[in-house]
């Protein structure tokens, strides 16, 4: 007992790893905002600490973390840097093929201490099956983290050589995910947005490309799982929206705290007293961090459940997954209340480059536009709840 105790005790301490990065993630601001990709030494410094690797299993080198500990980790890098939490939790969604992946195929991706998956979805999307794997056409979008990616990905429906969709067992398309070396395709420049801006989630496009079938994969499917880690119970979605969250909670604990700072000493034009003095500001400020507070502790509820249940069974029970779901969306649309009444609050001071509002309400606005943010997941467990057939393509 007491050497299991001296294991446990001796493992890194990764939200410390991610509150040291502090300084430099505030000093990368700038360079993802002008050049739309994190600064070199802030990817050299997210993978030092390991922070890439959270989810991967430690057969792998991996951190395999619980889902609480992770997404505290996404939130404290957010608190200083969106976007480079953002790539953080893009890429530890995609690394989670390695629960579905052969142990050889898998070093072979994400062994190297660089290694970064990076995909996005593709309306045109189709994969042929030939000898060997796959032709694939692909055109991907929103393929955040791609400029620092040593892999990018697609998810495709499979045809056969004579033209024949290929189905799964229950009747439906079946969608493959493949992997590619990030060399092999081209990448385009097509990241130029409001906010999230150093995330660089660019475009790809590739065409004949072949693809082994031991670089392919049944992404999310029980029945294909290879690793028994209770986190690969947990689908990509599923963490890619309790991490976004975190990412919008971030975003708006940094804004609270700021707000918080400097209304001890504005006195905004034409009043007489500093804001922190105001009684309307006193009221903001403090529903603000209730609702901030409400969000987070519902979201790390519902992730503490869904682990119990990963724990348990091959996947977390669907109540379990619509009360993540349903957490995760609140909780973003929260922090986004947050930072808009904080913004409105802090007067013209909002709008400077220099102040540390107005970047933040660029990022929680691009967030909440994001696939995770959609109004339509609270339909989904309305539905849920109330008896009727829900679709769980986002659980």
């Amino acid at each position: 007992m007491q050497e299991l105790a001296t294991a446990q005790n001796a493992r890194p301490d990764y939200l410390k790893r991610a509150a040291d990065l502090a300084p430099i993630l505030i000093r990368g601001a700038a360079h993802a905002e002008q050049r739309a990709e994190l600064a070199p030494d802030v990817v050299d410094a997210l993978h030092a600490a390991g922070l890439f690797r959270l989810l991967l299993p430690r057969w792998i080198g991996g951190a395999e973390l619980d889902p609480m500990s992770y997404v505290a980790v996404v939130e404290e890098l957010a608190r200083h840097d969106a976007s480079a939490a953002w790539c953080v939790n893009q890429a530890t969604g995609c690394s989670m093929v390695v629960g579905y992946m052969e142990k050889e195929a898998a070093r072979e991706i994400l062994g190297p201490r660089d290694a970064v998956i990076a995909w996005g979805p593709s309306p045109k999307a189709r994969a042929v099956a030939v000898e060997g794997g796959y032709r694939i056409d692909y055109s991907g979008m929103f393929a955040s983290g791609s400029r620092h990616a040593t892999w990018l990905g697609g998810h495709c429906p499979v045809f056969e050589a004579d033209g024949t969709q290929r189905l799964n067992a229950l009747g439906r398309p079946e969608i493959r995910t493949v992997l590619f070396p990030k060399a092999s395709v081209e990448v385009r420049d097509a990241w130029h947005v409001v906010g999230l801006r150093g995330t660089g989630s660019d475009a790809f496009v590739l065409q004949g490309l072949f693809v082994t079938e031991r670089h392919s994969l049944l992404r999310d499917v029980v029945s294909a799982r290879v690793d028994p880690s209770p986190i690969y119970g947990f689908t990509a979605n599923a963490i890619y929206a309790a991490g976004f969250a975190s990412v919008a909670l971030g975003i708006a604990r940094s804004v609270l705290d700021a707000f918080v700072d400097m209304a001890q000493g504005k006195t905004p034009r034409g009043m007489s007293r500093t804001l922190r003095e105001s009684g309307v500001v006193q009221s903001e400020v403090a529903q603000c961090q209730a609702k901030w507070c409400a969000a987070r502790a519902y979201l790390h509820s519902a992730l503490a459940e869904a682990w119990a249940g990963a724990r348990n069974e091959p996947r977390p029970p669907v109540d379990q997954r619509m009360a993540l779901r349903l957490a995760a969306t609140f909780a973003i649309h929260q922090a986004k209340e947050v930072v808009d009444t904080l913004y409105d609050a802090a007067g013209a001071t909002s709008i400077f480059e220099s102040e540390p509002f107005e970047r933040r309400f660029r990022d929680i606005h691009a967030v909440t536009q994001q696939v995770q943010g959609r109004k339509s997941h609270f339909e989904t467990v309305g539905q849920f709840m109330l008896g009727l057939e829900a679709d769980t393509t986002w659980l």
